[in-house]
């Protein structure tokens, strides 16, 4: 019935319904909360165009396709093994973390509950999110690194471990969020709890869920400091994860940033702006996914 008032009715009606100082609080909440989102905005807005402005002019069919530099000071070369690399070390990490971190939340929220097990794991994902990525680097460099060797798996190792307790928690939000009342009726109609979960209660939450992945993704997608330590240093392309160097966009980033040769730094900011545009791509994906997926639920 309120889809058939207009936006001016509507608000005459709350002007005649309403008393003058709540109207006239209602009007500075307003402002307060556009305010704060001008303010949240304006930071993000400068850091994409610098960034936009900065690396346009490296982006190029070579930039995608040709192998790095061999000297870093003189202008040339492209970042293709870097992006190949950003690529395949992010999806084993993914490959890893996003399975084990939904059936991990799964457990918490639907069969763990409040139970002392289910308590322990929380307390851990909450420890393993404040752990700063370098000493994860360095645990996987000891546990892995130095016996394999440096390779991109170790670095999706890393990802991977800091990818899971967020993807633990907010998984675990997002169940939450998923009223009791479909599971009774998924129950009364005689379905068991692992049908329940999967044709309900995931379907439902898959949005949140969605979200939460992002998260995690592009938080490990500009990690240096786990890589530093486990895929070493690679000019040329790889694609077997398992063996030999690699390299990353973030680890490019920072080791042409910090050089004082202009070409060197040009090439940060074209690195800079690749993963933000895969960064981005990957999300608008996710995106539509979930979009597709809670259309579907909803029919």
């Amino acid at each position: 019935m309120t889809d058939l008032i207009s936006p001016d009715v509507e608000q005459l009606l709350f002007d005649a319904t309403t008393s003058r100082s709540r109207r006239i609080k209602n009007r500075l909440a307003s402002i307060w909360m556009l305010g704060a989102l001008v303010v949240a905005v304006i930071p993000l807005a400068l850091v994409i165009g610098y960034v936009l402005l900065e690396g346009i002019g490296q982006l190029s069919v070579a930039w995608f396709t040709e192998d790095l530099p061999a000297v870093t000071r003189k202008a040339g070369g492209g970042m293709g093994p870097a992006v190949v690399g950003t690529l395949f070390i992010t999806l084993g990490a993914a490959v890893m973390a996003i399975p084990l971190g939904i059936l991990g939340a799964i457990y918490l929220h639907e069969y763990g509950a409040k139970g002392r097990t289910a308590r322990l794991i929380r307390f851990m994902a909450d420890v393993m999110t404040g752990v700063p990525s370098i000493v994860m680097g360095l645990f996987v460099y000891t546990v892995w690194t130095l016996t394999f060797g440096l390779n991109g798996f170790g670095g999706s190792l890393a990802l991977g471990c800091l990818m899971l307790p967020i993807i633990i928690r907010t998984t675990e939000e997002m169940l939450r969020l998923v009223p009791d009342e479909l599971r009774q009726a998924s129950y009364a109609l005689g379905n068991r709890k692992w049908r329940t979960i999967t044709t309900v209660v995931l379907p439902a939450s898959f949005g949140g869920i969605t979200s939460g992945v992002m998260i995690a993704i592009a938080r490990a997608a500009g990690e240096t400091a786990p890589l530093v330590f486990t895929i070493g240093a690679a000019r040329n392309l790889n694609l077997n994860i398992f063996e030999g160097p690699m390299t990353a966009l973030s680890v490019q980033i920072f080791g042409n940033a910090q050089t004082p040769f202009d070409a060197a730094k040009s090439r940060a900011w074209g690195a800079a702006l690749t993963l933000v545009a895969i960064v981005f791509a990957m999300t608008i994906l996710a995106r539509v996914v979930s979009s597709r997926v809670a259309r579907r639920h909803a029919a």
